[in-house]
Formats: structure tokens, C-alpha cells, sequence
């Protein structure tokens, strides 16, 4: 793995941001794994600036997002689909028609999920996945006790989880217990990964990824097994990390060079 840590986590979403836009430059019809949540918000902001400015067009590139809750259709509020749509692809010349998220409200999870992984194999792979990490270690929903080889599907969410996404869903309504989500074996198969991770809750899961011995218990630890991942952390994140002195280092102030 490649360290990268920043002293602000604006730094840190405009490092994973110019890694994105790189790839797109370099190959316009570049394969995207793209991910959600609060940490990848920064990066789509200065993804739709950068495309505003005519830095960069999507207008090749296609997109796979890594899960999508089961049971709620794409125009549900708290749906990927359109957390996708109002804070991506509707402000930049994305061609929806390439942007691809399983559906959640499928009458046959296990099939979509099928389908979903052969989609992404039809596509040629994943050239850049982007990632978050749970507190609890997972990415995507692949939960602690997920299988490495784990392929697309259903996926049980932890209390933690449903309980961290509960601020998203209006009571009375419940948050989902299960996803669609993409397994680590097919988030493996990305050609390069970009994980960012910020803040002090995110220290613990980080140092294990990073640092920690490899197994299920962690599902972020699968990442040491891929040649070309790149861990994007500011100060907090890093806080846990043992060799943090080290990865000073090899890249001070978080530079992505040898010097």
C-alpha cells in the first residue's frame, strides 16, 4: 500500500479528486468504481468544478457504483441512485446511459446481483475504485466475516452500520438491514484503488487495514493483497498508524513521488 496522509482532510479529497481526473485525462473512456457516503462528498465537488472548468470530461468514462440497499427503488431520497444523480452526474456531462448502480428494488436480489457482477466483467474491470472505510473496517457492505473471494451480493448490514446510517432515514422509517453490494474478490479486480479516510473515527479501522494482520474480521485488510492501492488519510486518520514516521518519509506532506 501507498500512504499518503495530508494535515487537512481538504487535502486529502483533492489528492484522490486529481487521481481521478489524471485517469480520466489519460483514457477518456475510463471505467470508474465509484462510492458513496459523507467522506466522498468533497471529492464529487471538486470533481463537478473540474469538469465546469473544462479540466475534464466524462462524457467517455462509465461508472460502476459499489451497492445500493435492498428494497428501495432509485428515487427514494436515501437511495444511491439519486445521491449519485444530484451530486454528480446531473451537474457534469456524464452519460447517465454508462453510469451503472445495482437496483435495490429488484424483485430478485440474488439475480441482480448476478447480473451486476457480470456487468462489471463485461465492461473490461474497474481501471480506478474509489473507497471509503467503516468504522467497523468494511468497504462497500462488505461487513466483518465477509469472504476475500466474495463476489456481488446480498449482504446482512451490522447494527453498527444501520445504526450509523439511521440519521439518513426520517423516523419512523427504519434503515435497510441488507444491500447489494459489490464483493471484495470484485473490488480486488480494480486496476487501482484509492481509498480516503478522515477523521479521528476513522483512525482504528485505518491502522488495521494499513498495519494490522490480514482476515475477515477487518475486510479492508484484503486491500495489502493489491499491487496498486493508494491510502489517502489526513492527520486524524493517520493518528493510530505506528509507521507514521515512515510514510512521512516516502512521501513528505503527503507528495506521490519519490524524491
Amino acid at each position: 500500500m501507498k500512504v499518503l496522509i495530508f494535515d487537512t482532510a481538504e487535502r486529502a479529497a483533492e489528492c484522490v479528486a486529481q487521481q481521478v481526473i489524471a485517469q480520466v485525462q489519460g483514457k477518456a473512456d475510463s471505467v470508474l468504481g465509484l462510492a458513496t457516503g459523507g467522506t466522498m462528498l468533497p471529492i464529487y465537488e471538486l470533481l463537478v468544478s473540474a469538469n465546469k472548468n473544462k479540466q475534464v470530461s466524462f462524457s467517455q468514462a462509465s461508472s460502476f457504483n459499489l451497492d445500493e440497499y435492498v428494497g428501495l427503488n432509485p428515487d427514494h431520497p436515501c437511495s444511491y441512485h439519486k445521491f449519485m444523480r444530484d451530486i454528480f452526474f446531473s451537474k457534469t456531462d456524464f452519460d447517465v446511459a454508462r453510469a451503472h448502480l445495482p437496483h435495490g428494488n429488484t424483485g430478485d436480489p440474488e439475480a441482480e446481483s448476478e447480473d451486476y457482477e457480470n456487468l462489471v466483467l463485461g465492461a473490461g474491470g474497474i481501471d480506478l475504485q474509489l473507497l471509503g472505510i467503516g468504522e467497523n473496517g468494511h468497504i462497500g457492505f462488505n461487513e466483518p466475516t465477509s469472504s476475500f473471494r466474495s463476489l456481488t451480493r446480498i449482504k446482512t448490514l451490522t447494527k453498527s452500520t444501520i445504526d450509523a446510517n439511521r440519521r439518513f432515514f426520517e423516523a419512523p422509517a427504519e434503515p435497510p438491514k441488507y444491500a447489494i453490494t459489490m464483493g471484495i474478490e470484485t473490488i480486488l479486480r480494480g486496476k487501482m484503488i484509492a481509498v480516503l479516510a478522515t477523521g479521528k473515527n476513522k483512525s482504528g479501522a485505518v491502522a488495521t487495514m494499513v498495519e494490522g494482520a490480514m482476515g475477515a474480521y477487518c475486510p479492508a485488510t484484503a486491500l495489502q493483497l493489491h499491487r496498486h492501492t493508494t491510502v489517502v488519510l489526513d492527520q486524524a486518520a493517520a493518528s493510530e498508524l505506528k509507521m507514521r514516521d515512515y510514510y512521512f518519509q516516502v512521501h513528505p506532506d503527503g507528495k506521490d513521488a519519490l524524491v
